[in-house]
């Protein structure tokens, strides 16, 4: 049975440290739904704390709510977004057969859009020669090369990284030279964004953040390199597993990685919203719910569903 309703998707977004989450999981629990993390981190197994996966919250009055693309490969995988809207697709679809309107909830922008644009992507195979004639080219000239090939770039963190940039040029000259023919579903969606006061929103980080550390995240990250992924990895991951994993290396002491990753995870939830802002810019509604306010969530999606 497909799903009847105009809107086959509620989309729940939001900066980091927003609530997104249990709201999220509130409402699918009176839908009757599941939800579909926009995560970029939470696909890794053993990054729990530092990720914020807080998979108590998906647990409402006793029931736990079922989730998807969390806990789904190895830090050792190589995820991308082509990945991420793959199995977005596949769990979209599965639901949907089975009558479910589900709830994607994160605060990844560029995965969110790439369902909500349905962005253009093909799963490429390594290209050696093309590998071979990148090895001497400067970042500089990689990244010229990579906005020459993809003026429309919609990941300018491939514009930072060596691997990630000659790994862009690899895939936008295959679809250059392939084009795509990929079948994707037809996405109708009712996005909501959590909004708080910016003073309030830096507090609710900060405390977060104390929490977490006092719950282990440390211990978490050293855990994360006994097992064998590198430093260079972690440091890969950003915000938490980068600061954490310079004191673990003695780099900083630990007041200064404190300062400086609760300084940066405020600067993160500000590129969040500059990118959510962006969105609706382009033309994605968003319906804008203040301070986390589930009333007014849900009667957004209950007038929308009842339409």
């Amino acid at each position: 049975m497909k799903n009847k309703h105009k809107c086959n998707l509620i989309v729940i977004l939001g900066p980091t440290a927003s609530g997104k989450t249990s709201l999220a999981a509130r409402l699918a629990k009176e839908l009757h739904s599941e939800i579909i993390s926009a995560d970029s981190r939470q696909v890794y197994i053993g990054m729990d704390i530092g990720t914020g996966k807080d998979l108590d919250e998906y647990i409402v009055e006793g029931e736990t709510i079922p989730h998807h693309l969390i806990d789904i490969v190895e830090p050792s995988h190589e995820f991308s977004v082509f990945e991420y809207q793959k199995r977005f697709f596949e769990v979209f679809n599965e639901l949907s057969e089975k009558g479910i309107t589900p709830v994607m909830v994160g605060g990844t922008g560029l995965y969110i859009e790439s369902v909500l644009k349905g962005y253009a992507l093909a799963e490429v195979p390594t290209n050696e020669k093309l590998r071979k004639s990148l090895e001497k080219s400067s970042i500089q000239s990689l990244a010229e090369r990579l906005r020459d090939l993809n003026p429309q770039l919609h990941n300018t963190t491939d514009l930072l990284d060596r691997n990630r940039l000659v790994r862009a040029i690899e895939i936008a000259d295959f679809t250059k030279n392939n084009g795509i023919k990929e079948q994707r579903p037809e996405i109708h969606p009712l996005v909501l964004g959590i909004r708080w006061d910016r003073k309030i929103l830096r507090e609710r980080i900060t405390r977060r953040l104390k929490e977490r550390l006092n719950s282990g995240m440390t211990e978490e990250v050293e855990a994360l390199h006994a097992s064998g992924i590198s430093w260079e990895k972690i440091d890969f991951f950003g915000l938490e597993y980068r600061y954490i994993g310079q004191f673990l290396q003695g780099k900083i002491n630990y007041n200064d990685m404190f300062q400086k990753l609760n300084s940066a995870i405020h600067k993160f939830a500000k590129r969040q919203e500059t990118w959510f802002r962006r969105m609706e810019k382009q033309g994605i509604k968003i319906h804008w719910v203040e301070d986390a306010d589930y009333d007014t969530l849900k009667s957004l999606v209950f007038n929308e569903l009842s339409a």
